[in-house]
């Protein structure tokens, strides 16, 4: 017979989004119980965010040829142990764990279930032993590696991202679907520690980020070695000895087959809302996820739904975003509503791609002619040039009244760039906020900056100008 627990907030999954629900309520002195059928901390602490910018840590220490033995990199020439490289990569898994841990949520008072969760009603949920009614419900049962219907796939062994840490031997040869942040990651990565990498992209590789400093990061990667096949399509991959052939076309029409040791799939991502009993809980969805209003609540209006389980925007940060939100909701019955054109995004390559906000077709689309693209390139900015990593340009959108809608990035350190940026678009920043600021030379962060001082160019021409400086002159 199944135990009835009764909490105010009862949470399906316990990843970025689902921790931060659990969490929060905890601290307000909340019942909250946790379900979770696989590891503490979802994919990002496990498969995704984690364990992919130690790869590249490692591996951009290989590159540098600086030698980092805790990362499995030599002093001499840069080395590379890849068995050590992997030791590395699980030990900052482990470092983080503790903070993700049952442990951890149930000395914060959480009901922890490490079961598989599933609704038998709008207001009941089952995990193994024990039945959850409670007075609202926050699903973010996360998402999974999709996988493309490439005839022969399912006859060949392939990698994703939840089996491509458990690597102890460098590929000699890996092959990838899919050209986006994940794909380009791991291609460089892998790369820079000694693997041929051949990337299959059927459409534009990072085809969400501005063309022209996409451009930069994937000519960095060719340079390197990476061989990235644009706008190709796979017509069949099948078994050739020990190897694995990939049959593939391009858009001209030619055809060719390449053979690789290993196959990594990274074609995107696929929501979990299998086996949750969504149905019985009278809660739409579809393939591309659960259906939410833009206060995060489902068709039941008892349920939420956060993260990857709901579409859109797959992104760590967003789930923890969502988080935060639903908790306004529930515990305060604010009224919250998602703002996609705040979120940023970055691709951690080298260099890195940053954006947020509206990119330059979107903001014309939506104010026309009252839009200006200014640019900053790393060349110009003193910093960049004294580490020798002028290959880069900042965009800013600015829009009606100077009014910061969004921004793109490609270079060093982009990310961090971009948190300054993330801020000034979340705080409706203009141009004279971000040209008045001061910035400690010589730092990177001048680019903003400087290119915010660039909508004013025009100023000093203009006849008005100059005739209230030759007025105000006259009087002394």
């Amino acid at each position: 017979m199944a135990t009835l627990l009764t909490p105010d907030i009862c949470v399906i999954g316990a990843g970025s989004g689902g921790l931060s629900v659990a969490a929060a309520a905890a601290a307000f002195g909340v019942d909250v119980v946790l379900i979770e059928k696989g590891l503490m901390g979802g994919d990002c602490l496990n498969y995704g965010c984690v364990p992919s910018k130690a790869l590249l840590a490692a591996a951009k220490a290989a590159h540098g040829k600086t030698g980092r033995a805790g990362l499995g990199i030599g002093s001499e020439g840069g080395e590379v142990d890849f068995a050590a490289v992997n030791d590395h990569v699980r030990g900052v898994i482990a470092a983080i764990a503790p903070h993700d841990s049952q442990e951890r949520f149930e000395g914060l008072g959480v009901t922890v279930l490490r079961e598989a969760a599933a609704f038998t009603s709008p207001d009941t949920v089952v995990a193994g032993t024990m039945e959850i009614k409670a007075r609202r419900f926050v699903i973010a049962a996360g998402s999974r590696p999709a996988v493309p219907p490439i005839p022969g796939l399912d006859q060949v062994p392939f990698l994703t991202n939840e089996s491509l840490f458990e690597l102890r031997e460098v590929p000699e040869h890996l092959a990838i679907i899919g050209a986006g942040p994940i794909g380009l990651e791991m291609a460089q990565a892998h790369r820079r520690l000694g693997a041929k990498v051949t990337v299959f992209e059927a459409r534009k590789a990072l085809g969400n980020d501005d063309p022209e400093l996409a451009g930069i990061v994937l000519e960095k990667l060719r340079g390197e070695g990476v061989e990235i096949l644009e706008e190709t399509s796979i017509g069949e991959i099948r078994r050739n000895g020990e190897r694995i052939a990939v049959h593939v076309e391009s858009a001209g029409g030619g055809t060719r087959e390449i053979t690789a040791s290993h196959l990594l799939v990274a074609a995107g991502r696929a929501p979990n809302v299998e086996d949750l009993g969504l149905a019985a809980a009278g809660i739409a969805f579809d393939r591309k996820g659960i259906k939410i209003d833009k206060g995060l609540r489902t068709s039941n209006r008892r349920a939420y739904a956060i993260g990857d389980v709901a579409g859109g925007l797959q992104f760590t940060h967003v789930a923890g975003y969502q988080a935060g939100l639903a908790i306004r909701s529930i515990l305060f019955r604010m009224p919250v509503a998602m703002n996609n054109d705040l979120v940023p995004w970055v691709t951690y390559t080298s260099p890195e791609l940053g954006h947020v906000g509206l990119g330059e077709i979107e903001a014309r689309r939506r104010y026309g002619g009252k839009v200006k693209v200014l640019t900053a390139d790393y060349a110009g900015n003193d910093r960049a040039l004294a580490e020798g990593v002028s290959a880069g340009r900042l965009k800013l959108i600015a829009g009606p009244g100077g009014r910061l809608l969004g921004a793109d990035i490609v270079g060093a350190q982009a990310g961090e760039i971009l948190n300054l940026l993330s801020l000034a678009l979340s705080k409706k920043l203009k141009m004279k906020d971000l040209a008045g600021f001061i910035a400690p030379y010589p730092t990177l962060g001048e680019l903003v900056r400087r290119a915010a001082i660039s909508y004013y160019a025009d100023v000093p021409a203009k006849k008005w100008m100059r005739l209230l400086v030759a007025v105000l002159r006259k009087f002394g």
